[in-house]
């Protein structure tokens, strides 16, 4: 990672007001990374540019506040979860809505969209699961299991098993074509937040209150890493798109994943506070965040985050070992990778009109539903923008679909650089600090003057000397100076003496936990 880079590492993209009343939801569009749905108390769905924070649609139909929604992996269909239960699917192309989907009782907690079928899985506090037929209207199962809120939902890859984890600390797989649960994982110790399934390999990823994240094994069903380091609760996370590593998302930073062994390869300070969604696209991570009615975007050059590197534990060299690439970054073990079956549940087509019938009182009948879809509607605000998007989709293409470009980095704030420099330079040896001193504030040489003493360096040797070692240097302490980063979010957050010493313990490097004594020491 270079850090003598003159361009952020990680910056906020946009913020922007997304609804009159409070955002209750957001989700990002994971295939183009492009598109962001919002859902607020105003019971209405936006749909957002991230490049331009502009609102190219609002989706109305919903009668009580929308409390989840999820873009499909194709970015066409978006499906909304209100507090009533109600589950509503939109067709972005066409701009309108496909169906309303009954069943659920209480308020909707999470949603799914299966990899490549018409099916959705949907949850919500009556701690109940439910996958969806969109064709027919119908759920095909309603699964039950969690003793509390289910609060995350994952297909896998290969569209055979649903991953599900809730408030009582457990993380359930789900058989699809058995409609049974397959097997329950226990060994978080506080809720789970948030699952994901490994791209290609049979692994599945929990993340919690607890501040861990548990890796299960698929084959074995086994628990092989539980990586800590996380000081606040695991929000989010998204495996690499090659699988090499995984992204944690926390209220401080971002964290950098392996196992096999479990080790952290980089921390990212990037101030998103509480990070509801990620992506990647472009070798770029984007994330998405939402306050009251204000929600904000980030982005992370994912090309200068570390991803691997068998001696980098929480983002810092141990035992002055140099930076080598792993011999198998993804993992010691080889699994079982996902295939893609030559059909889609078909078990699941073959269900009869009456095994999808809900049980009586939970689905309205398919005239109320015929009324209800009437009144709700798409209205286009940016015609432009949504030509850009969802028209060419309708249009043969001649070439190749053009890959939206990356987005641009800012520079680095000044006083940043300049701190840099500054910490770069202080801690090695006195000679060395002595030449960077006859640098002027501009950051040029003074000329030497005629009668300069024999012997003395001249400036291109003087500058050679610097350059040596100086990008190890860099590593180094710009990891040591995120590291003081995530100590100091928490000492703002919390108490002193407790958790920014707990923080800095779990950082596992002795320089952080000395700067953080000496400061408290310091205090009058």
């Amino acid at each position: 990672m270079a850090a003598a880079s003159t361009t952020k590492i990680s910056w906020r993209l946009n913020e922007f007001e997304a609804h009159s009343k409070m955002v209750s939801c957001l989700a990002l569009a994971k295939h183009s990374g492009r598109l962001l749905a919002t859902g607020g108390e105003d019971c209405s769905v936006n749909i957002w540019s991230i490049s331009k924070a502009n609102c190219i649609m609002s989706l109305t139909g919903h009668k009580n506040p929308v409390e989840c929604v999820e873009i499909n992996s194709t970015d066409e269909q978006v499906v909304t979860g209100s507090q009533s239960g109600s589950v509503r699917v939109w067709d972005l192309e066409a701009a309108k809505i496909l169906r309303t989907l009954m069943g659920h009782r209480t308020s909707i907690t999470s949603l799914s969209c299966h990899p490549f079928g018409e099916y959705i899985a949907s949850s919500s506090m009556d701690m109940n699961i439910k996958l969806w037929d969109v064709r027919r209207k119908g759920y095909v199962f309603s699964f039950s299991g969690h003793t509390e809120a289910v609060r995350s939902l994952a297909f896998s890859p290969d569209g055979k098993w649903l991953a599900s984890a809730g408030d009582d600390c457990s993380v359930k797989l789900w058989d699809l074509a058995q409609g049974k649960v397959i097997k329950e994982f226990r060994s978080h110790t506080a809720a789970v937040h948030t699952v994901q399934f490994h791209p290609n390999e049979y692994l599945l990823a929990s993340g919690g209150s607890d501040r861990t994240i548990k890796l299960w094994d698929l084959e074995k069903f086994t628990m092989i890493g539980s990586l800590e380091g996380n000081t606040t609760p695991v929000r989010c996370m998204l495996f690499s798109p090659d699988g090499c590593c995984l992204y944690s998302g926390a209220t401080d930073c971002l964290r950098v994943f392996g196992w096999e062994p479990d080790r952290c390869f980089d921390v990212v300070s990037v101030g998103w506070e509480k990070v509801s969604d990620l992506a990647v696209c472009n070798q770029q991570l984007i994330a998405a965040s939402h306050h009251l009615s204000t929600v904000s975007s980030y982005v992370v050059d994912l090309k200068r985050v570390k991803k691997s590197g068998g001696s980098v534990i929480q983002g810092i060299i141990q035992d002055n070992q140099p930076l080598t690439e792993p011999k198998d970054p993804k993992g010691a073990t080889i699994r079982r990778s996902y295939e893609r079956p030559t059909t889609t549940c078909s078990r699941l087509k073959q269900r009869s009109d009456a095994d999808r019938r809900s049980p009586e009182g939970e689905r309205q009948s398919p005239s109320e539903e015929e009324a209800d879809e009437k009144l709700s509607s798409a209205e286009i605000h940016n015609a432009e923008d949504y030509k850009e998007i969802f028209q060419p989709k309708n249009a043969i293409s001649r070439t190749p679909p053009r890959i939206p470009e990356p987005f641009p980095a800012p520079p680095e704030d000044e006083m940043e650089i300049n701190i840099h420099c500054f910490l770069c330079l202080t801690v090695v040896s006195g000679w060395f600090y002595s030449v960077f001193l006859l640098r002027d504030c501009s950051g040029h040489w003074p000329s030497s003057p005629a009668n300069h003493r024999p012997g003395a360096l001249s400036d291109d040797e003087a500058v050679t000397q610097i350059k040596k070692g100086h990008d190890t240097m860099c590593v180094m302490l710009s990891s040591r100076h995120k590291n003081l980063e995530t100590v100091r979010a928490v000492w703002v957050r919390e108490d002193v003496k407790v958790s920014a010493l707990d923080a800095a313990v779990s950082i596992n490097d002795l320089s952080i936990v000395v700067d953080v004594l000496n400061i408290i020491n310091l205090q009058p």
